[in-house]
């Protein structure tokens, strides 16, 4: 029977097969794949060390020997979806436009995978596939003269903000799929609720806003703008010019072929 470790112990340091012996029967990606393809299909919540053995045909107890904890399954599992990263040989040249171009990715790869998410801090980051992401992101800011922590901390707050808007709109899509009936009635009565609430005149203000921002939110193009505003308020810190052209910003297009959408949508980056 398989024991936990009694140290800490990371599972990247961990020997995928013994010196000696017969050869696993399975990889590390293999039971990565595994989990993967459960919680794509069940949530987070469905991936447990049974559900991954009955999966991959094996007994329960022989999986601990592959990946000791829960916690390293969970690694593996960011670790594969962070190999779904498209990284060029290298930068372009214009860090703006690569950062958004990071983002764009990873926000697409989270909507493939809905639970990733969830794993962004609990999982410690530290992969083969999520320091390949950390070095070329870090290099995509070579020209910059700001120190590599500010660079980091640039790099943890775009990927914070892939993050947070990524959960707010799987949450508002899971709202919508559990409502007793279509959205669109929940969403007639709210506005109409909302339109007798503006029209008291207690909230001009807000009255104002509606009236400048009619019609459907572009999700796209309002996760570009907040984006393009981070990036805009580490330009001064960091110093420097994006590439030969300056400032590029985000290139304003409000959709990219990597997210492919708000159902097709980092990043397990770091």
């Amino acid at each position: 029977m398989a024991r936990r470790p009694a140290e800490p112990e990371v599972i990247w340091d961990r020997p995928q097969r013994a010196a000696r012996g017969p050869r696993p029967a399975y990889t590390r990606a293999d039971i990565a794949a595994a989990a993967v393809r459960i919680a794509d299909e069940g949530g987070l919540d469905a991936v447990t060390m049974r559900h991954v053995a009955a999966e991959l045909g094996c007994a329960t107890m022989s999986l601990y020997n592959y990946v000791p904890r829960k916690e390293d399954l969970h690694e593996l599992m960011v670790d594969l979806v962070g190999g779904e990263y498209a990284l060029p040989d290298k930068p372009s040249g214009h860090w703006r436009a690569d950062l958004t171009d990071l983002a764009r990715q990873a926000r697409a790869m989270m909507h493939r995978h809905p639970w990733v998410p969830r794993l962004m801090s609990p999982v410690y980051g530290f992969s083969p596939n999520a320091l390949a992401y950390l070095e070329y992101a870090l290099s995509c800011l070579d020209g910059l003269e700001g120190t590599y922590g500010a660079k980091l901390e640039l790099l943890a707050m775009v990927n914070g903000l892939v993050t947070a808007y990524v959960a707010n709109e799987l949450a508002t899509a899971e709202r919508d799929r559990s409502l007793p009936w279509p959205p669109e009635r929940e969403h007639a009565v709210r506005s109409a609720y909302l339109g007798r609430a503006l029209a008291s005149g207690r909230y001009p203000r807000l009255a104002a806003s509606l009236v400048e921002n009619e019609g459907p939110i572009d999700l796209d193009g309002a996760f570009d703008r907040a984006l393009e505003r981070l990036l805009n308020s580490f330009e001064k810190t960091l110093g420097g010019t994006d590439g030969p052209g300056g400032s590029e910003g985000t290139g304003g297009s409000g959709r990219s072929e990597a997210t492919g959408g708000s159902d097709g949508s980092g990043g397990a980056g770091g």
